[in-house]
């Protein structure tokens, strides 16, 4: 499934006038509100190892999706689908905030409604499987994101564009990065600009992501906003330090951010110091990734809350500092 979205799609205008017909049609009006100052954010998504964990799972001696053995296969990380909300949410949020605060009149037969884009998929999934593999309206994936809008009332946010890969990255392993990238080169043909739609790409360091997400800032700075890896290990979580796994620092590529994480607490907090996510969204990832841990009734020495209880230390940091 590969679909583009068109300035309508993205751009939802409630009232029964347009901007520039309410312009056209009142000539005392001083002028007419942009629809979109800021660009909207596409998040763009590998699936295993980054939306769900592949188990570390190998056929004749081929890994099946990824390394990730911390998790069992299937299992949704705590907290992913929030985070992908957040992110999608926020331009969506100050886009609204520099409309009310300039433009907006209780008189007016106009006024500014966006949906948050759905999240596009780059994934090594061969697309010769499709059959198999294909990622359906009534998955699990599907349902999980599609109920994530759904709390915040928006009822068609989910699974976005779906760019597969080939057998061929299967049996040359190599190639998954270059294959990654190329699609997200078709994917911004949605909008060359950059004016409309910015892109956020959220991988895994387990199959060659990294090497994509790299790629993407460097040849794309203009559309690529941010790239960010989730840390994965095929090590068993019993010989993990006690302090949990050691994240690489950030670094700047083409003066856009890449940033490791090792839960989605950690990710949201990274967001919110680069000004990608709201402080309110970030206490979310965290209240959500707490819940879904709880809920599957994961003992609290694990390696899982030692992860997670070390990312929520930096939200609580991060809010500190911008509350300050």
């Amino acid at each position: 499934m590969m679909a583009c979205y068109s300035l309508l799609a993205i751009l939802c205008c409630s009232s029964v006038k347009s901007a520039a017909a309410f312009s056209s049609t009142n000539p005392s009006s001083v002028a007419t509100p942009p629809l979109l100052t800021y660009p909207l954010t596409q998040v763009v998504s590998d699936i295993d190892d980054t939306l769900k964990s592949s188990g570390g799972v190998q056929v004749a001696g081929v890994t099946l999706g990824g390394i990730d053995v911390q998790y069992e296969r299937g299992d949704f990380y705590p907290g992913v689908f929030q985070f992908m909300w957040e992110m999608s949410l926020h331009p969506v949020t100050i886009n609204q905030r520099h409309y009310d605060d300039n433009f907006y009149d209780k008189a007016s037969a106009f006024s500014l409604q966006l949906s948050p884009p759905k999240v596009a998929v780059l994934t090594a999934r061969a697309e010769e499987f499709k059959a198999a593999l294909e990622i359906k309206e009534g998955s699990k994936l599907a349902k999980a994101l599609r109920r994530t809008g759904e709390m915040s009332e928006v009822k068609d946010w989910g699974i976005g564009p779906v760019l597969y890969g080939s057998v061929s990255e299967w049996i040359i392993q190599d190639r998954k990065g270059l294959r990654k990238f190329n699609n997200f080169e078709r994917l911004i043909e949605q909008d060359p600009t950059g004016q409309i739609l910015q892109y956020v790409y959220v991988g895994d360091t387990g199959e060659l992501d990294q090497e994509a997400g790299e790629t993407m800032l460097r040849e794309y700075p203009e559309v690529a906003k941010a790239v960010f890896l989730h840390v994965v290990s095929m090590d068993p979580p019993s010989s993990y330090p006690p302090s949990g796994i050691p994240i690489p620092s950030p670094k700047l590529i083409n003066g856009r951010p890449l940033v490791f994480f090792r839960t989605y607490v950690g990710a949201a907090a990274r967001a919110t110091q680069l000004g990608l996510m709201e402080d309110d969204g970030l206490m979310r990832v965290v209240e959500e990734a707490e819940r879904s841990l709880k809920d599957g009734g994961v003992p609290k020495g694990s390696s899982k809350w030692i992860d997670l209880e070390r990312d929520i230390e930096m939200a609580y940091r991060t809010l500190e500092v911008d509350l300050s």
